[in-house]
């Protein structure tokens, strides 16, 4: 069980530092500090306040204290054969593990988002400390729970500009009866009008990812593949539609886990920086959306709708361009040792009337700018 006084301890600390008006660096394990630049600030550690603090399987509803590694949360769900569907990613390579804080407020789902939603989509609940250091209650344990507006899903994403998350409340969901993994030699243009088309059918679609895989032992080779999850009947029957529908063959399950947690993690080869002045860009666009007409490798995630790519800070103008021509935004991932302290390459915040929210947002939360300072707008 968490600890009380870890708890009063961190709100005496934001309470201290909103009289002496000194910026805090909120941080769990450190595993998303390459997202967002931050300003020299007071280091605040929440990885005290950790634990379950309520989990009722037949519910499907469980309720942890900030601090609390992810991996725990997720072995707890697992022996209860449940799971957080969006597969939040731990990023192990960039810090000391992933909290469930961190994994709120950062707001990241990993290869299933695009069937089975977002975090934002599973959060009932959170208790978060504002920049006056009082400790607020917002939503709760139930779905229907919102009375007024929805700050408990407010504060996914929000890298913890508006307030230090403590408890949060998260839907649960069974793990599925069935899982199988295609694979598929197909090009990029091929894949996406492949993806369309079982889009368009009653198939048990959760993830896809497509790849010019430059590690393959016949040389480098596109390659696209698509994750099923549901009732066993219904995977195998999509199977045999799918592999039909194209030239393919299902991978073993154990291997193709270990690859799908690879891709979550940004651990495939894709994901390793090709020169030391390149970025890794992320481009979120509408699913349906064709090839990019742009002149660097790609990964392809969310049946279309997510595009990663490696390119300079100074190419971010073409990319966001071309993102906004197929529906979406361009924003840097991680950048490149030469632009890390560049806040304005990061995030494409440039709508006047969403700067204008944030702005009255940040005012009410958080009025003497003590968080995660430039974290997610340079002017914060």
């Amino acid at each position: 069980m968490p600890n009380p006084a870890a708890l009063q301890h961190l709100i005496d600390q934001i309470r201290t530092a909103s009289q002496a008006r000194t910026p805090l660096q909120l941080r769990g394990g450190g595993s998303k500090d390459f997202v967002g630049t931050i300003q020299p600030a007071q280091l605040l550690d929440t990885r005290g306040y950790a634990g379950i603090l309520d989990y009722a399987p037949s519910e499907l509803v469980v309720t942890v204290a900030a601090g609390t590694p992810l991996h725990e949360l997720e072995a707890t769900l697992a022996a209860q054969g449940q799971c957080l569907p969006f597969e939040p990613p731990h990023f192990t390579w960039s810090g000391a593990g992933a909290t469930v804080g961190g994994t709120v407020a950062s707001g990241l789902a990993g290869p299933a988002r695009a069937t089975v939603g977002s975090v934002r989509d599973y959060v009932l609940g959170v208790r978060m400390v504002n920049g006056l250091g009082e400790h607020l209650t917002f939503g709760g344990q139930v779905i229907k729970n919102v009375a007024g507006y929805d700050v408990s899903r407010l504060m996914v994403g929000t890298m913890g500009t508006l307030g230090l998350i403590t408890e949060v409340s998260l839907k649960v969901l069974p793990v599925a009866p069935a899982e199988a993994t295609l694979v598929f030699a197909l090009d990029q243009a091929t894949a996406l009008e492949q993806l369309h088309r079982w889009g368009g059918k009653p198939l048990p679609l959760n993830a896809s990812c497509w790849v010019h895989d430059t590690t393959a032992p016949g040389g480098p080779q596109d390659f696209l593949f698509v994750r099923l999850r549901g009732a066993a009947a219904a995977v195998q029957a999509a199977c045999k539609t799918m592999l039909a529908d194209a030239p393919g063959q299902q991978m073993d399950n154990a291997q193709a886990a270990s690859d799908w947690a690879l891709c979550r993690d940004q651990q495939l080869p894709f994901f390793t920086p090709p020169a030391p002045d390149m970025a890794l860009w992320r481009l979120s666009v509408a699913p349906t959306a064709d090839v990019l007409a742009l002149p660097w490798p790609q990964l392809v995630e969310w049946h279309g709708g997510l595009r990663w790519l490696w390119a300079p800070c100074e190419a971010g103008p073409q990319l966001q361009k071309a993102a906004h021509a197929a529906q979406g935004n361009a924003t840097v991932f991680v950048a490149s040792r030469a632009d890390s302290i560049r806040a304005g390459c990061q995030f494409d915040t440039k709508n006047p009337a969403q700067q204008a929210i944030q702005r009255r947002l940040k005012a009410a939360f958080d009025p003497h700018g003590l968080f995660n300072p430039g974290r997610l707008n340079a002017a914060w």
